[in-house]
C-alpha cells in the first residue's frame, strides 16, 4: 500500500520502488508513529473533524497494533514504502475502511518531523542517563584509589605528579559538559512540528496546542516551513555526541597506553579483552580499541548530516529521508560505547606500585625545585636554568634529583639548604595549595 498515487498513469518502477523505501531502516519509529497517531485522531475528535466513534475506533486499532507487536503477534516487515505506509494499511486491516480517517489532516511531513523528535527526545534521554552511570563509576574508582600517584604527562612525556583521582576526574568534568549541552540540546528541540501539513498547514479547524502538550512539547512550532524542514536538533545532538566519543576515544587511549607493558599502570579485565589467533601470550584492550574506531562513526554521521541539510530549498526534501540512518547509526554507537566504557572502567585493576615507580623517573618534581629556588629569592627564569643544569647533572649519572648530595646541589646554587629535600618530594606538591584539589 501507498499513501498516494491517484494521479499517476503508470506503476512505480521496481527498482525505483526499492530504492525510495526507508521501511528497513525508519520501522524502528513504529512506536512513536503510534503514538503521534492517537494523540492526532484525539484532536480530531475533539474538533469535531471525524467522529467520534470512528476516532475511537481509530485509536483502539492503534493501541492493539502495539500491543500486538509487544507481545510478537505482529512483526514489523513486508514491502512497505515506510513506516507510516505500514501503520495504515495495518489499521486498515485491523478495523476496516475506517481507518483510512487516520491521515486527515495531517502529512507525512510533519508526521516524521514529530516522530523524530519524539525518539530523539526519548534516546536522547537514555544517553543522559548512561553518561551520568560513567560518570559515577568514574568518581567510585576515583574515590577507591584517591592515594595512588602517578606520572602526569604533557607531549606525552612525564610532566608533573598527579594523583590517579584528580585524572580521572578531569574525564567526569568532560562528562559534565557533555551532559549539559545534551540537555541544552532538549530544550531547543522541545516545539511540535504536529499540524504544520506538509508545509502551510491544514484547511481543518485542528488544535495544535492540544496534541503539543499531550506529547510532551513546550508548544507548536509556529512556522509551518520551518516545522517539516527543521533537522538543526538531530545536527545539533549528533555534535553532541561526536564530543562524547571524542572523550571516550581520549580515555581509550589512556587506558591502552596504561595498559600496555610499557606502563603497566592498569590491567583492562579479561571480560574486555581479546587474544591472538597466532600468540598466545597476548592479551588485547580490544573495548578500548573498539570504542576509539567507533569514534569515526559518529564522526561520518556529523559530517553525513551537514551535508545532507546543506542548500536544500525549504520546504521539505527526499533527500531529509536519508538523516535517520546517521542519526540511528549515531545513538546506537554513542550508547553502546558508554555502557562498555563504564563496565571496563568499573572492573579496572589498578597497579599503584607501578604507578609510583614510574614517579620516580623522568624528574618530575624539577618545577617544584624550581619554585624551591623562587621562594629563596632566585628569579624564575634563573631558577628554570638551574634546575635544568641540574637536570642534565642527573642524565649524566643516572640519577634521581634526590640522589644527588647537598654538596653537589649548592654547586649549582647557594641558596639550596637541607631543607630542599623536603620539598622535591612526590608528595610534596600534593600536600601544599593544591591540596583541595588533587587530593
Amino acid at each position: 500500500m501507498k499513501l498516494w498515487g491517484g494521479r499517476f498513469r503508470k506503476d512505480e518502477n521496481k527498482l525505483m520502488e526499492e530504492f525510495n523505501s526507508s521501511f528497513s531502516i525508519d520501522k524502528r519509529l513504529i512506536n512513536v508513529d503510534i503514538q503521534t497517531s492517537i494523540a492526532h485522531v484525539s484532536m480530531l475528535i475533539e474538533t469535531n473533524i471525524i467522529q467520534k466513534n470512528d476516532g475511537i475506533s481509530i485509536i483502539e486499532g492503534l493501541k492493539k497494533i502495539k500491543n500486538d507487536i509487544y507481545n510478537e503477534i505482529l512483526k514489523v516487515d513486508g514491502d512497505y514504502e515506510d513506516v507510516h505506509s505500514f501503520l495504515e494499511a495495518t489499521l486498515i486491516k485491523y478495523i476496516g475502511e475506517v481507518g483510512k480517517k487516520l491521515h486527515t489532516a495531517r502529512s507525512r511531513n510533519d508526521l516524521i518531523a514529530t516522530d523524530m523528535k519524539l525518539y530523539t527526545k526519548t534516546e536522547t534521554s537514555y544517553l543522559i542517563l548512561h553518561l551520568k552511570e560513567l560518570k559515577t563509576v568514574l568518581v567510585n574508582v576515583a574515590e577507591e584509589n584517591k592515594k595512588v600517584i602517578l606520572p602526569g604527562y604533557t607531549h606525552l612525556q612525564r610532566a608533573q605528579v598527579v594523583t590517579f583521582k584528580h585524572h580521572l576526574l578531569a574525564y567526569t568534568k568532560m562528562l559534565s559538559r557533555d551532559i549539559q549541552r545534551l540537555e541544552n540540546a532538549l530544550i531547543l528541540l522541545n516545539e511540535s512540528p504536529l499540524g504544520a501539513g506538509a508545509l502551510a498547514g491544514t484547511t481543518h479547524d485542528i488544535d495544535r496546542n492540544m496534541t503539543s502538550k499531550q506529547l510532551g512539547f513546550d508548544k507548536p512550532n509556529e512556522n509551518f516551513l520551518d516545522s517539516v524542514s527543521d533537522r538543526d536538533y538531530l545536527i545539533e545532538i549528533t555534535s553532541c555526541m561526536s564530543i562524547v566519543m571524542m572523550h571516550l576515544s581520549r580515555l581509550s587511549e589512556e587506558l591502552i597506553l596504561w595498559n600496555c607493558k610499557e606502563f603497566d599502570f592498569i590491567e583492562i579485565d579479561d571480560a574486555y579483552s581479546t587474544g591472538s589467533s597466532i600468540m598466545p601470550q597476548k592479551k588485547n584492550p580490544d573495548a578500548a580499541e573498539l570504542i576509539r574506531g567507533r569514534t569515526g562513526i559518529v564522526y561520518g554521521s556529523l559530517t553525513g548530516l551537514l551535508t545532507i541539510m546543506k542548500s536544500l530549498p525549504l520546504a521539505y526534501n527526499k533527500d531529509m529521508q536519508e538523516d535517520k540512518k546517521f542519526f540511528f547509526d549515531s545513538i546506537d554507537t554513542t550508547i553502546d560505547c558508554i555502557r562498555i566504557m563504564t563496565n571496563m572502567v568499573q572492573t579496572l585493576k589498578v597497579k599503584s606500585e607501578n604507578m609510583k615507580k614510574s614517579v620516580k623517573k623522568g624528574f618530575l618534581n624539577a618545577t617544584d625545585l624550581a619554585d624551591y629556588l623562587v621562594r629563596k629569592g632566585v628569579h624564575f627564569r634563573d631558577a628554570h636554568a638551574i634546575v635544568g643544569e641540574i637536570v642534565i647533572e642527573c642524565e649524566n649519572n643516572d640519577v634521581t634529583i634526590q640522589d644527588i648530595s647537598l654538596e653537589r646541589l649548592k654547586k649549582f646554587s647557594e641558596v639550596i639548604e637541607e631543607d630542599v629535600y623536603g620539598e622535591i618530594d612526590e608528595h610534596k606538591t600534593l600536600k601544599k595549595g593544591n591540596k583541595k584539589y588533587m587530593l
